[in-house]
């Protein structure tokens, strides 16, 4: 069942496909953009939030609104649980990737590839060392202890087309991804809490009796 967030829609809409501001930023302000948002992201070990996740089509409908419970504990631990509409669980240790899909009574064992997590993860999990080699990082809004940060892919055949990253003084509240096909995910974060003690068995995956397994690991 989907259950579109109007307002929050548009206001994400409004916010990815406003323009991009005129003229072009200087290397030296870049520089310093690149390091205020990587010194945003780095001061991360350990994150549990709510999140809200929107799957925007190329017309501004909203294909899809999810509700997660994310747990992040750096460098190789992150829980993504969907809990509406549809139950789902990604859970890895860094080693192993665990899907389990409870409606389908089944879970799929894979070997964790950080490559082809979603980008969020790969952002709060650390991986901004080629921050400033992959991206044109610039600071495009600030008022009141608000701040984002606009990423423009250098490369001409990436996906993306802009990444906006957004933070309430130093804590995470949004990541928007605009694809080059129209198509945009919102990731709206709330109850936050940064770097609290976090067990690493939080990021372990017990199978349940009578779930079917089917293991495409390398241990299989």
């Amino acid at each position: 069942m989907q259950r579109a967030s109007v307002a929050f829609a548009t206001l994400s809409i409004v916010y990815l496909l406003g323009p991009v501001l005129p003229g072009a930023t200087s290397s030296w302000a870049q520089e310093q953009d690149t390091a205020r948002l990587e010194a945003l992201l780095s001061d991360i070990s350990s994150l549990s939030a709510e999140v809200t996740q929107l799957i925007i089509e190329s017309d501004g409908g909203v294909l899809e609104e999810s509700l997660i419970q994310m747990h992040l504990l750096r460098p190789n631990g992150f829980y993504w649980e969907t809990l509406d509409p549809f139950p789902e669980l990604v859970v890895t240790n860094g080693k192993t990737l665990w899907n389990y899909q409870p409606d389908l009574e089944q879970v799929v064992i894979e070997d964790f590839n950080s490559d082809e997590s979603e980008l969020a993860a790969q952002l709060l999990s650390g991986r901004t060392e080629a921050l400033g080699e992959d991206y044109e990082i610039q600071a495009v809004s600030e008022d009141d202890g608000f701040v984002s940060f606009q990423l423009l892919p250098v490369a001409t055949d990436s996906v993306y087309a802009r990444i906006t990253i957004s933070f309430l003084a130093t804590e995470i509240e949004s990541i928007h991804v605009s694809s080059k096909n129209g198509e945009q995910t919102v990731w709206q974060f709330s109850k936050v809490e940064r770097n609290k003690d976090l067990a690493m068995e939080q990021f372990e995956f017990e199978v349940p009796r009578g779930i079917e397994v089917i293991d495409n690991s390398s241990g299989a």
